[in-house]
């Protein structure tokens, strides 16, 4: 037995930590996995769908990150996104913070940001919405330490992205941001149904967190 991993409990069920968990898109997809989910953010959340402790997310890792099997880490993303650079904004970087305090504490992990921030990523694999059947391109980058993600297939881009502005067409993939028009398109598409408009903006996907748990739990034996 790996000298992480928790002995006994749950009747073999692995306990995850989902820190900056916002509404907890990340976190469904761990449970979808099979997953007993622990959501921790800095802020309320009343929408989070599971377990939720409101708490700094590095102190909350270095007190408690040792009693779970896998941590996923979702940093803010606003340093990294294209809108906030526009608009020089400026956000502080916790991305690598929060890599030092999960290479510490031990635990295999993965953390998990937008395009903008794959210069300051260390091989990240990209997920892309097409890959999962959804209607939405969503690219999401995710990095992997103490054990090895599988780099799925990316499609090729054919389906016409949405207008901003305009509700999402059949034929065309969905761009969930800002403003954006068509909540409850939004809601179908990302598997997200529990979500306001404001926690979709940034939501992962269940779909691509399941898709990690999994890879994980198939190593982890």
């Amino acid at each position: 037995m790996a000298a992480w991993r928790r002995k006994g409990g749950y009747g073999g069920i692995r306990k995850l930590l989902d820190l900056y968990c916002c509404q907890g898109g990340a976190s469904k997809g761990y449970r979808d996995a099979g997953f007993e989910v622990v959501g921790v953010d800095i802020a309320p959340q009343p929408r989070y769908p599971y377990k939720f402790v409101q708490a700094h997310a590095i102190q909350y890792l270095f007190q408690h990150g040792h009693e779970f099997d896998f941590i996923h880490a979702s940093p803010p993303c606003q340093r990294y996104s294209k809108t906030q650079r526009i608009q020089q904004n400026e956000h502080p970087d916790l991305l690598a913070p929060t890599r030092g305090a999960l290479r510490e504490v031990g635990v295999p992990w993965v953390i998990e940001n937008v395009m903008g921030a794959q210069p300051k990523m260390r091989n990240p694999v990209l997920l892309c919405g097409d890959y999962f059947g959804l209607n939405t391109y969503r690219h999401r980058l995710f990095e992997a330490g103490g054990w090895e993600l599988p780099t799925p297939e990316h499609p090729e881009h054919i389906r016409r992205q949405t207008k901003m502005g305009r509700r999402r067409k059949p034929d065309e993939m969905g761009i969930y941001v800002g403003n954006f028009i068509g909540v409850d398109d939004a809601k179908e598409d990302l598997g997200v149904p529990w979500m306001s408009r404001e926690g979709i903006r940034e939501c992962i996907p269940p779909a691509y967190t399941e898709f990690v748990g999994r890879a994980f739990l198939a190593q982890d034996g």
